[in-house]
């Protein structure tokens, strides 16, 4: 199906660009090295690090994004821990403005996670933003991750969009360095992915230090365009 329109598509990492990734750290890297001690018997400290050397083993793979690998790894039910503590799911400031704004300007608006897809359905219920998005899509349906081309090359054959127009706004640069090998041209990184960690002053691509400041790069866009 294509959704080729006169405004560019705009397409959304989930975790750490829409939500608060201070979440996602508070369940991986405090919460489940908590249950692992518990569950192995094992001190805090040996679960930190044999957490740490799976991680390390798993990054930037499918098995990294999803609960059912982490739940027969390290058997805890990571899926049940993170609906415990679902409350702490947040959206990141300025996201319902922007996704509003571009709404009403006509912006088919698009989330790409690596997130799998049964963290996607919580974290969609939890936040009630699905409606904004026209197409939604983990990495887990698309067989690659977003580091990887093929994941771009599956999800534009999937869903066609204009390469050299559409936006594609994400808190992971080497997620970011994938989609440019692809094509995409208008990629952007968020300054603060966590309310908890520190502010990003450098990157190879430009910066949001708030969301609703995309509002004016598309604007400015969209000025350029007409004197073009």
């Amino acid at each position: 199906m294509s959704y080729y329109s006169e405004k560019p598509t705009i397409i959304f990492d989930m975790d750490g660009t829409l939500l608060d990734l201070a979440y996602d750290d508070f369940i991986w890297n405090h919460q489940l090295p908590i249950r692992y001690a518990e569950t192995h018997g094992c001190t805090l400290e040996q679960s930190t690090e044999a957490l740490f050397q799976f991680y390390q083993q798993h990054n930037h793979t499918l098995n990294w994004y999803s609960t059912r690998f982490w739940s027969a790894k390290v058997g805890v039910d990571t899926l049940a821990l993170q609906q415990e503590f679902k409350h702490q799911v947040a959206l990141r400031p300025g996201c319902i403005e922007l996704l509003e704004y571009l709404k009403s300007e006509g912006y088919a608006c698009w989330i790409a996670t690596n997130a799998d897809c049964e963290g996607l359905k919580f974290k969609l219920e939890q936040t009630q933003i699905a409606h904004y998005f026209d197409v939604i899509i983990s990495s887990e349906s698309i067989g690659y991750a977003k580091e990887c081309i093929e994941f771009w090359q599956k999800l534009h054959f999937l869903h066609p969009f204009q390469i050299d127009q559409s936006y594609f706004i994400d808190d992971t640069e080497k997620v970011l360095k994938g989609a440019e090998k692809f094509g995409l041209c208008n990629l952007i990184t968020i300054a603060q992915p966590s309310s908890q960690g520190k502010v990003r002053t450098t990157s190879p691509y430009p910066i949001l230090q708030d969301l609703t400041d995309l509002r004016t790069i598309l604007e400015q866009a969209e000025d350029q365009k007409k004197y073009a």
